[in-house]
């Protein structure tokens, strides 16, 4: 459950408003108000106060930081900076809390449509991919376990790619209805990643969420964005679907298709060294005078690598069977 904390921030727009509150309430100036009085001053001064200044309006399917307006026997009503109000039910409460306390919520629609904060924490908020459990399915559809008690999230059958059983878990993607504004799920992916072409860097750090499980290895999806494969020969961990890994980019294929790795920078590091070696190798007669017996030096200035990572390219290709080692390093065909 998130700690609550009075706001301690202060706006200084001028030594006439030093003191004024970061937001308003309904005894203070409205934001159009102050922007108003603001008008009078110099142009630069006014327009760099407006570009820093922005609402906190509420958003449905997502945490919220509120300001507590009242209090009712039944909780607390809570509102954001254009005065949009939404209960936050007593059992949410500790008995600490006060007038004009800042509170972080996550605020859903209830069973009426109508919006209900909570201080439960959500599996997923809007936006997001993630595996979840079927509670129920009726004729409307599968009704998943997503971590907020009072009210499941409903797959419709038109956003199953098949017919869901309860018990199971499904990887689904949660998203506001765009006719109803309900929050809703899907379990058809593909429609909510980009098909533009990734714009991604050689060993880039990213999140991985195991999704599928194939013949070649795990399909992912890479920062929320786009599919990506995990080969089985690049995986140095055990797995499981739903879960979130760092991974790294090993390529992005003139297809648009993401090549990606779990293994650590060192190893990335290591395996390009091995491929440098066997590219050498092929185009200088399948032999090499450098081993580990080298300097740094000649190995910095032939692989620009450190030796420490020499020698373990070296000895990468030795269990792999591609070289033989010795005074000289030789190419096994």
């Amino acid at each position: 459950m998130p700690k609550y904390r009075k706001s301690t921030e202060n706006c200084h727009f001028s030594n006439q408003f030093s003191h004024a509150k970061h937001r308003h309430s309904r005894n203070t100036a409205s934001p159009l108000t102050i922007l108003t009085l603001f008008n009078s001053l110099s142009t630069p001064f006014f327009f760099n106060f407006a570009s820093n200044f922005q609402l906190n309006t509420m958003k449905i399917g997502e945490y919220n930081k509120l300001m507590i307006n009242r209090f009712v026997d039944f909780g607390a009503y809570l509102i954001d900076d254009e005065d949009n109000e939404v209960l936050l039910p007593k059992r949410y409460l500790t008995g600490e809390e006060e007038l004009d306390d800042d509170i972080e919520v996550f605020v859903y629609n209830d069973s009426e449509n109508r919006p209900v904060a909570t201080t439960e924490q959500p599996f997923a908020t809007v936006g997001q991919f993630c595996l979840l459990r079927v509670k129920a399915v009726n004729a409307i559809g599968a009704f998943l376990d997503w971590g907020v008690s009072a009210k499941d999230l409903l797959v419709p059958f038109r956003e199953q790619r098949v017919r869901m059983q309860a018990g199971r878990s499904y990887i689904v993607y949660v998203h506001l209805d765009p006719s109803s504004q309900r929050i809703v799920a899907s379990a058809k992916l593909d429609k909510f990643l980009s098909n533009t072409l990734p714009d991604y860097y050689h060993r880039q750090k990213v999140d991985v969420l195991i999704v599928q499980q194939q013949e070649i290895g795990y399909r992912v999806i890479v920062n929320g964005k786009h599919w990506g494969m995990i080969y089985n020969n690049e995986l140095y961990q055990p797995v499981n679907i739903g879960e979130h890994h760092t991974g790294f980019i090993k390529q992005v294929r003139d297809d648009g298709k993401i090549d990606v790795t779990l293994a650590k920078i060192e190893k990335m590091r290591i395996d390009d060294v091995a491929d440098d070696i066997l590219r050498y190798l092929q185009e200088n007669g399948g032999t090499m005078t450098l081993n580990d017996k080298s300097s740094p030096k000649e190995i910095l200035r032939t692989f620009n690598c450190s030796k420490k990572d020499f020698k373990k390219a070296l000895g990468l290709l030795y269990k792999q069977h591609k070289v033989a080692l010795g005074d000289t390093v030789t190419l096994i065909n």
